[in-house]
């Protein structure tokens, strides 16, 4: 990884495989789709385990000791990513009753900016524990959502986009 590609071994070459194909294929998307359960209010192994392959230093970021505090730069933008989650319990979003323990989101909204994310929409799906009608409200108020946001994404221009970020309402 920090090896210059210029100088890697073959043995080097073919374990960075698996990760130079997942970052090509993140750099060639304008619209990212993660969709992921909350598990013990935070990101699943798998899906830490797929931004351990992408967020690359020299391939999605650099590192430059002379920008201070701030020394990590992301390489990609331009990009629009979807999250659409899952949780057992609810209230996880901004002024929810539990806002403080839903760790998913705010790790994703971290790392996404190593993805090249300029704009990001999210999409929840609550009370699954409970399995009542606030759960199957939620199912469909995430439906709704889901394709008022595939509505506004294919009547917009992603290059004329300007950042913002949509949140779940």
């Amino acid at each position: 990884m920090f090896t210059p590609e210029e100088k890697r071994t073959s043995a080097q070459k073919e374990r960075l495989a698996l990760s130079d194909k997942l970052i090509a294929e993140v750099s060639a998307a304008d619209v990212i789709l993660i969709s992921s359960p909350m598990y013990n209010y935070g990101m699943p192994a798998q899906l830490k385990a797929w931004f351990d392959q992408i967020v690359r230093i020299n391939k999605t970021f650099d590192f430059d000791l002379s920008r201070g505090d701030f020394p990590l730069q992301p390489l990609l933008s331009g990009k629009v990513l979807v999250v659409v989650t899952s949780s057992g319990e609810f209230g996880f979003e901004k002024g929810g009753i539990r806002e403080d323990s839903g760790h998913l989101t705010p790790h994703l909204r971290t790392l996404s900016k190593y993805l090249g994310v300029d704009i990001m929409y999210e999409i929840a799906s609550e009370y699954q524990e409970f399995g009542d009608d606030r759960h199957r409200i939620s199912v469909a108020n995430a439906k709704e959502r889901a394709e008022s946001i595939a509505s506004e994404l294919s009547t917009s221009s992603l290059a004329s986009s300007s950042k913002k970020e949509a949140t779940n309402v």
